[in-house]
């Protein structure tokens, strides 16, 4: 797949996490609230909050980094696994938020987190097929015997 793409993908999907952590801070945030799972130990309201300014971060850093883009790729990945059981309590404990307020819009909204797992994950540049250490071209071997 082109550069062209992954910077596309890193620049939308950069965009749209600092528009969700955005939307974590205000006029959403209820919203996020009555999705935190009730068996998390920590304060909903600081859940909220804390996510949405790690969202806001990750996906700034997603777009203004672009020579850490496998850092934060990688970060924003580990991030979306780390929130999935809130999507997951949200189907299994039936909670209406979003306007998901069916079990199957719930379901359905759990396939999509795996595919912005891979997006994050193929922004930032992963995998790097056919290069060497850090991302750069391997070097030809009589080169290696100088």
């Amino acid at each position: 797949m082109s550069s062209a793409a992954r910077t596309a993908v890193r620049l939308l999907l950069g965009t749209a996490m600092v528009g969700a952590g955005v939307l974590h801070l205000t006029t959403l945030r209820q919203e996020f609230q009555a999705q935190m799972p009730g068996w998390f130990p920590a304060d909903p309201d600081l859940t909220v909050v804390v996510s949405g300014v790690a969202e806001i971060a990750l996906g700034a850093a997603f777009v203004a980094l672009p020579r850490r883009r496998r850092l934060v790729g990688a970060l924003l990945a580990a991030f979306l696994v780390v929130v999935f059981p809130g999507n997951v309590a949200q189907y299994v404990e039936g909670t209406d938020a979003f306007g998901l307020d069916t079990d199957r819009a719930r379901l359905v909204r759990l396939f999509f987190q795996p595919v912005l797992v891979l997006l994050a994950l193929f922004g930032g540049g992963w995998p790097a097929r056919g290069r060497g250490r850090r991302g750069r071209p391997p070097r030809p071997a009589e080169d290696l015997r100088r």
